[in-house]
């Protein structure tokens, strides 16, 4: 049977404190390595396109990737509260512009395996680089961004769920705009975005606060 409450939430940046893109553009890429993400804004190429071209640049070990993996610092209560919200009824949806390859291990990594993860397929090769793939078996393939995370949200709606969203990137704003505003939680660019909308947004700092607030919530 359908989930009746669904939280559909981005990864880096939300569940994570950092994004997996910031990291390998300060530690791992030369300036150059990083030109598709101007072309991207130039609107010259797609967002999906711009990850796939930086994150084919890079060149590293293997255990370089898994201490940027651990830099990401996802919640350190991750595993308590997927738990938590599993008992509660709520399933959660992630919902990412990134790739599913460091997605898949983080959350592994943390004894997480009750989240639906939606994102581009990809794999890291020996010494580099991360092959980014473009998800079109997903049912919410997005040519654009790789996953419509919108489209995810709508999917819950019309069947009638309960949907919360949470997100930290101008990537998440059509969603987020999606959901009641007491179910809407936002961070960084997402959050001033918001604001400057004179929309309501719940803040958060840390992936947690976002699921104390649905645990604590009667009648959702």
């Amino acid at each position: 049977m359908p989930a009746n409450k669904v939280l559909v939430t981005d990864f880096d940046g939300t569940v994570t404190k950092h994004d997996f893109y910031n990291l390998v553009a300060e530690e791992l890429l030369t300036p150059a390595a990083l030109r598709p993400w101007s072309d991207y804004l130039a609107r010259k190429i797609t967002h999906f396109e711009a990850m796939r071209r930086i994150y084919a640049a890079i060149r590293a070990p293997e255990e370089r990737l898994m201490r940027v993996l651990r830099d990401m610092q996802p919640d350190p209560e991750l595993a308590r509260y997927a738990a938590e919200l599993k008992r509660a009824g709520w399933h959660v949806a992630v919902a990412s512009a990134g790739c599913r390859w460091y997605i898949d291990i983080i959350l592994k990594n943390a004894g997480v395996e009750s989240f639906e993860v939606n994102a581009s397929p990809g794999l890291y090769h020996p010494g580099g680089p991360l092959e980014l793939s473009p998800p079109t078996g997903s049912p919410f393939y997005s040519p654009e961004n790789g996953i419509d995370k919108a489209g995810i949200v709508r999917h819950h709606l019309d069947r009638g769920a309960v949907v919360a969203y949470a997100g930290d990137s101008f990537t998440d704003l059509e969603a987020a705009l999606l959901v009641p505003d007491a179910l809407r939680f936002g961070t960084a660019v997402l959050r001033e975005r918001l604001r400057e909308m004179n929309e309501r947004v719940n803040n958060f700092n840390r992936w947690g606060e976002v699921a104390a607030a649905l645990l604590e919530m009667r009648g959702a």
